[in-house]
């Protein structure tokens, strides 16, 4: 079908400019990048968690946010692995800035978990400390990660709910190595260590423990 750009009595909507040679109109751009929508992964996470005595299978469907990249999302199938359990959901994560990127509810509503990823401002911090009864950054990035933490900390040792975590570089490279739109994931914990195999693909991570909840 040939592209009609021409507007009526010869007058241009503020939207619009004249044609190109392809008959691409601004309007017609704008509307492509609007239209740019989350890349959906499929995850089948088996989980055998041998520190909390849980074991199960997770299908996931996972949304990947168009800035998010390959390493973030695989962080965040990660933090839910270490943290799964029936009542465990993901977010709309980067799509909102009033929600975690997991948390977990329970039946009366309340917020038993709230874990976030990333380098977290202290404000953040506070507010998710506040909302949450158990609270989980999982940092990450190398020297930033490292920055952030000394900047921060003095400010946490007052949250006796907040937990902090760091994933190596070298971790979270080939952690970004896995992902693919469908992905069959075996995980195995023990001693704070994880295990993560896709077919013939194995790899180890061990979050470092930057901060200890209190109770």
């Amino acid at each position: 079908m040939k592209r009609n750009s021409t507007i009526p009595d010869n007058r241009q909507s503020a939207f619009t400019k004249p044609p190109d040679t392809l008959g691409i109109t601004i309007f017609d751009t704008l509307g492509h990048i609007m239209a740019q929508k989350s890349t959906i992964y499929k995850v089948e996470l088996s989980i055998s968690d041998m520190d909390r005595h849980y074991y199960e299978t997770h299908k996931l469907t996972v949304a990947k946010h168009p800035s998010e990249t390959d390493e973030r999302l695989m962080v965040r199938i990660l933090a839910f692995a270490l943290n799964a359990h029936d009542h465990l959901e993901m977010t709309r994560g980067l799509s909102t800035d009033d929600e975690p990127d997991i948390w977990q509810k329970s039946l009366s509503g309340e917020l038993e978990l709230w874990v976030s990823l990333g380098l977290p401002s202290e404000k953040v911090v506070r507010q998710s400390c506040g909302k949450a009864n158990e609270v989980i950054i999982y940092s990450y990035g190398g020297r930033p990660a490292e920055m952030w933490w000394d900047k921060i900390k003095n400010s946490t040792t007052r949250f006796d709910n907040l937990q902090v975590m760091n994933i190596s570089v070298e971790d979270t490279g080939a952690l970004e190595k896995l992902a693919s739109r469908a992905m069959k994931l075996q995980v195995n914990i023990q001693d704070g260590e994880a295990m993560l195999g896709i077919d013939d693909s194995m790899i180890y991570v061990t979050p470092a423990k930057w901060k200890n909840t209190d109770h």
